[in-house]
């Protein structure tokens, strides 16, 4: 079986099956859906009725159980990002969630309206930018996983071969899953950021990817979704990989990004930063153990950077997380702790170099993956920097970024790309290019995680920080102290004046570093108690209903 997928296809609904038809040359192919026993059979174009209603769909991300039963999700718009290696590589843009019943009278109110409640979760989910694909290329793997391979697992079907951290339709495939022979219908889908760019440097022309991964494992939401699971699953684990492909070379560059690994919470209470808890009588050393032989399988050494502060509400955390690194005392990880608030406090950024230059014996020991033009590996990453702050968001995303243009120097260096003592930050275009592109795979991360842009990215951006940067997160951690407290939880708020007052009191209590990043967070606090009120208001109805909603998914 080929390693690809059907990339064109259409749909063909009667009122008791879906037909799927594969449109590519040669393909006789027809995926059938019986929307009665939800029996899923191959067949082939003759048996699809003419009576069919049809439509063009990209690909099929897979089927899912609501409360009226069982819903077909495909999709229906995509984007072309680029092509990678000559694999053209897509972003899904819009879906569609199709029933598998005719009517809905077999529900009673409650249950109509509780289905139509979880309906518009599923697509609010749909709605979160990051949805990519390839119907001929692997993107849940690296360059380097890729390369060491056997000649079976190149003729496995994408979605058997994938990385199952990565693929994050993997439970809605469940079904076609467990029918090889319809695989090819089968399309794997990743939650993340791509970006890609054809770019010169001193007249050499060469392609500059970057991709990050969204794990699939203990996914949610910020305050809702922290530290690990018994399986040593951390939240908001995300693969970034740097590639550069150059006259037939191919080089890349891996990090890691995770939650701390340990059993603690951080549940939304109206306060502006909730305080973290360490679960006190969890067995905190099985869950760590899980998570870094995983790792250290997977990736090899690890370096971790831990970039939460060293004291307040964050400093039990830092302290918890050292402890265990010492206490499992293993050779293959590394500890590094850079309080970055402090180190980087009035503005100081350049203090960052502190930090790099704190690791750069240790990332020049990792070192990074390249195969030349013939095909043979030159080189090999022997590990990973695994980045954290507390959200593994802005801290995070910023060090990473310091990280990957440091590797990207030694990179173009080495394939001739760079002239020697020419640097990467003196080439003005490309460094527009490359730091937009960070600056965007944090706002992709944030967005799919806390509900909103990332901070810090004017320093990502323009490699200082600013006044005006200083303004837009006061903006959007405004929008996430909202998100974070009434819409991820769907939590019920008995008395809505509280929500203003409580945000106006903030507001006082939160002196910046400066005047102006007091005033910023005075302004936008004080604007947004007035505008909370009312966004409340609008959607008060949510708020009474959620409860029961969150208790009959429990129970369910």
């Amino acid at each position: 079986m080929a390693a690809t997928t059907y990339e064109r296809l259409k749909l063909h609904i009667t009122p008791e099956k879906f037909y799927v038809e594969a449109c590519d040359d040669g393909a006789d192919d027809v995926l059938v859906i019986d929307r009665v026993s939800t029996e899923v059979t191959l067949s082939v174009k003759k048996d699809i009725p003419p009576s069919a209603v049809t439509r063009p769909i990209f690909g099929i991300l897979g089927t899912i159980h609501l409360v009226a039963g069982n819903y077909l999700i495909v999709i229906t718009k995509k984007t072309k990002i680029g092509e990678f290696f000559n694999h053209v590589i897509w972003k899904a843009t819009d879906f569609d969630v199709l029933s598998y019943k005719k009517t809905m009278l077999h529900l009673t109110d409650i249950q109509l309206q509780d289905n139509k409640t979880f309906l518009a979760m599923l697509n609010h989910v749909l709605n979160v930018d990051g949805f990519y694909f390839s119907t001929t290329y692997d993107l849940t793997h690296t360059l380097q996983r890729l390369s060491n391979t056997s000649p079976e697992f190149q003729e496995m079907s994408l979605l058997e071969r994938a990385d199952q951290r990565f693929v994050w339709n993997g439970h809605l495939l469940r079904e076609l899953s467990a029918q090889p022979e319809v695989h090819r219908f089968a399309l794997p889908v990743l939650h993340g950021f791509i970006t890609m760019h054809s770019c010169s440097i001193n007249g050499k022309y060469f392609d500059w990817i970057l991709i990050s991964r969204r794990s699939c494992f203990r996914a949610g939401v910020r305050y809702y979704v922290r530290g690990i699971d018994s399986e040593g699953h951390a939240a908001n684990f995300v693969e970034t990989e740097q590639i550069v492909h150059y006259n037939g070379s191919r080089a890349s560059f891996v990090q890691t990004r995770g939650s701390i690994p340990l059993f603690w919470s951080q549940r939304p209470n109206l306060k502006y930063k909730p305080l973290p808890l360490i679960n006190k009588v969890a067995n905190h050393m099985d869950g760590f153990q899980r998570h870094f032989d995983s790792q250290v399988i997977i990736y090899g050494k690890q370096v971790i950077i831990n970039l939460v502060n060293q004291k307040g509400s964050e400093k039990p955390l830092e302290q918890a997380f050292a402890t265990m690194v010492s206490s499992l005392a293993s050779g293959m990880i590394r500890y590094v702790a850079f309080d970055f608030h402090k180190e980087c406090k009035n503005m100081r950024w350049d203090r960052l170099s502190i930090l790099m230059d704190q690791v750069a014996e240790m990332q020049d020991e990792l070192s990074y993956f390249l195969v030349d033009s013939a095909g043979m590996v030159v080189a090999s990453q022997e590990g990973v920097f695994r980045s954290n702050c507390m959200d593994c968001l802005d801290r995070t995303n910023v060090i990473q970024s310091l990280l990957a243009r440091r590797s990207l120097q030694a990179q173009l260096q080495r394939l001739g790309v760079l002239h020697v003592g020419q640097k990467l930050e003196e080439q003005h275009d490309f460094e527009k290019i490359y730091k937009n592109a960070w600056a965007d795979n944090a706002n992709a991360c944030a967005k799919q995680y806390a509900g909103t842009g990332a901070l810090k990215t004017d320093f990502t951006r323009t490699g200082k920080r600013t006044q005006l940067g200083l303004v837009m997160d006061g903006w959007n951690s405004l929008i996430r102290y909202y998100k974070n407290n009434f819409s991820d939880g769907f939590r019920q708020l008995p008395i809505i004046m509280v929500v203003a007052f409580s945000m106006c009191i903030i507001c006082l209590l939160m002196a910046g570093d400066t005047w102006t990043e007091t005033l910023a967070y005075v302004l936008f606090w004080g604007v947004a108690s007035i505008g909370t009120f009312f966004i409340i208001l609008y959607n008060g109805k949510d708020f009474v209903d959620a409860p029961r909603l969150v208790q009959k998914e429990k129970m369910d």
